[in-house]
């Protein structure tokens, strides 16, 4: 997300794989597509980092997540590298793998479209759950641009945005 001159130095970074000057925000969402993570990093950190990072912020909760029900499954998009993850976790927490698993995205390939007899964007399988949340994300009109001057103020406006959109669902469903 771009910043504007309001935001602080320390949350600026520039990412060379969009070309923009701000931050990158991390999103867990559970199947709903509703938050269950949020981190906000400079725009110079890598994908990989940013998760280390978030999953780091709450290893309280795998710690304290019973290692008898199922483990939690992340599924992740091409550009993040699984072993790397495990191994950056395990040096926090060895257990966490005991209690989560990373898990690829499907990647829709030119071959298969063909024989689906599709062309085009295909979405691909669980995929849309995250854009869904970034789309609901992006309605929020502070969270266009990157106005704050710090990731900590960024990532709790972040959070009132998602916060927002749960009670207008509780509103509307009551």
């Amino acid at each position: 997300m771009q910043n504007t001159c309001n935001a602080g130095v320390e949350s600026k970074g520039f990412c060379f794989y969009k070309s923009t000057n701000g931050i990158k925000r991390h999103l867990a969402v559970d199947t709903l597509g509703y938050p269950f993570f949020t981190h906000c990093t400079r725009a110079n950190v890598s994908d990989d980092a940013g998760l280390i990072e978030m999953l780091t912020h709450q290893i309280n909760y795998f710690q304290s997540k019973p290692v008898n029900i199922p483990k939690i499954t992340i599924l992740l998009d091409h550009g993040y590298h699984p072993e790397h993850l495990r191994q950056e976790l395990q040096k926090v927490y060895p257990q966490i793998m005991r209690k989560i698993k990373f898990e690829l995205s499907t990647k829709p390939w030119k071959q298969d479209k063909a024989a689906q007899g599709k062309s085009g964007f295909v979405p691909a399988v669980a995929r849309w759950v995250i854009e869904r949340s970034n789309a609901w994300m992006e309605r929020c009109k502070i969270l266009v641009k990157n106005f704050e001057r710090t990731l900590d103020n960024a990532t709790a406006k972040l959070n009132l945005c998602f916060v927002r959109l749960m009670i207008k669902r509780l509103a509307i469903s009551s």
